[in-house]
């Protein structure tokens, strides 16, 4: 039997650049950890935000921090299209050509050109747990969860390799409803 390894749900969150924060939430504020995530040193804040597409809003999401480089907005499928934005499934980071839209804080608003995306399905695993698992950075996997009546193989599965990771899977929530997953629910590679 393969190693296996938790899979986490990433619920629609945004990560901001300082001076984007700023703009939304004031030059005296600062993002105010809520509870730490399961990556060193990322963590959900108090604060939220207000998403705004073509066809609505979605009113309450969650700041993860620390500051990016760029700001980007991670949604499910199901939010990007109940705003009217169309889907860009992309790694993080990765948001060259991808849509945009307002984010309105307390005491601001932005527009980002770009920056929305679905994030794609990935693994966080360190150098050790890549070679255990007998794979490497960047590689694409099929991964199997086992749940009470909707087990399911997700394909397309993105490996992220670096000292800084802990081992775990991150899908977003039409995925983990898709499975039927979760806390506690476990994955392991399928080739």
């Amino acid at each position: 039997m393969s190693k296996q390894f938790i899979v986490e749900t990433s619920a629609r969150h945004i990560h901001l650049t300082e001076s984007d924060f700023k703009v939304l939430f004031g030059d005296d504020a600062s993002l105010t950890i809520k509870k730490y995530l399961s990556q060193p040193g990322q963590f959900a804040s108090e604060q939220r935000v207000t998403v705004v597409g073509p066809k609505k809003e979605l009113a309450g999401v969650s700041i993860l921090g620390p500051f990016r480089n760029a700001s980007q907005v991670e949604l499910s499928a199901t939010d990007a299209r109940s705003i009217g934005l169309p889907i860009a499934i992309r790694e993080s980071g990765m948001i060259e050509g991808t849509p945009g839209c307002k984010v309105i804080g307390p005491k601001g608003e932005i527009e980002l050109p770009c920056g929305v995306i679905v994030a794609k399905r990935h693994i966080h695993a360190t150098p050790e747990d890549a070679k255990e698992l007998g794979v490497q950075d960047k590689e694409i996997v099929s991964v199997k969860v086992n749940t009470p009546e909707r087990s399911l193989i997700f394909g397309d599965v993105v490996v992220r390799v670096s000292e800084k990771f802990v081992l775990a899977m991150h899908i977003d929530t039409d995925e983990s409803n898709a499975g039927n997953v979760v806390p506690g629910t476990m994955g392991e590679i399928v080739k």
